[in-house]
């Protein structure tokens, strides 16, 4: 007998290149290196350098960094409505933008966005060795273990990393790979292994919500020009 697998629900992980002129590139570079100015990493030991806690969040606000952002952008449409949105019935907003920056050792621990909806990260260093240290999604559940905690186990009866019961996915940074996934994804950043290369990238969160125009659906949030500070309320 021959079965037909139906692997339902997907969660989809979007990635394409993007192209980026050598000299930009090298700009860019330098300036985030400046950004950083002389911190090497983020307080907790072994951390990677993240412009999100260091007051380096807004990116996109850098007349330097606007052709990025734009084209980045446009990809986060495109994933939109690539996994069904209509896009005339929603509004996408760039939250944060920021830089990683990984020395030889660095990572990043395991993490979501729940500020977020949609992120996004753009590689401005690699080769697709993953040397330098591979993103690693990890998946939120794990239906088809059976048996809660086999896959995690050691010396378990599943197949290590069978492409229907992993327990992650790694993606190998390459100059110009964008990566687009849901914010509530769980991921991660493995170790730099390169003593003499530095691993950097730019993340990015985009929150969702009605258009400015008409009447929101129950479960999107209004447009932020519809929202009111209480502290404007108060009497």
């Amino acid at each position: 007998m021959t079965f037909t697998l139906h692997q339902l629900f997907p969660t989809v992980v979007a990635t394409t290149k993007l192209v980026i002129d050598p000299l930009d590139l090298a700009g860019h570079l330098q300036t985030l290196l400046a950004l950083r100015g002389g911190d090497v990493g983020n307080p907790s030991a072994g951390c990677a350098w993240t412009g999100d806690i260091n007051g380096v969040w807004q990116l996109h606000h850098l007349a330097e960094f606007a052709p990025l952002v734009r084209r980045v952008t446009e990809q986060a449409m495109g994933y939109l409505e690539a996994v069904g949105f209509d896009r005339s019935q929603v509004a996408l907003h760039l939250q944060r933008c920021w830089p990683v920056l990984s020395e030889w050792d660095q990572l990043v621990g395991r993490h979501h966005h729940p500020n977020a909806h949609l992120s996004a990260v753009l590689y401005l260093t690699g080769d697709g060795s993953g040397e330098e240290g591979v993103l690693r999604v990890h998946s939120p559940q794990q239906s088809n273990e059976l048996v809660p905690g086999l896959v995690a186990g050691h010396g378990g009866p599943i197949a290590s990393d069978h492409p229907l019961n992993s327990e992650r996915w790694d993606l190998a940074p390459e100059v110009g790979l964008l990566v687009l996934f849901p914010s509530r994804l769980d991921h991660s950043v493995l170790a730099n292994g390169d003593p003499e290369s530095l691993r950097c990238s730019i993340s990015f969160d985009f929150v969702i919500t009605a258009p400015e125009q008409g009447h929101p659906p129950e479960y999107l949030a209004p447009h932020p020009s519809q929202w009111s500070p209480c502290s404007d309320l108060s009497s």
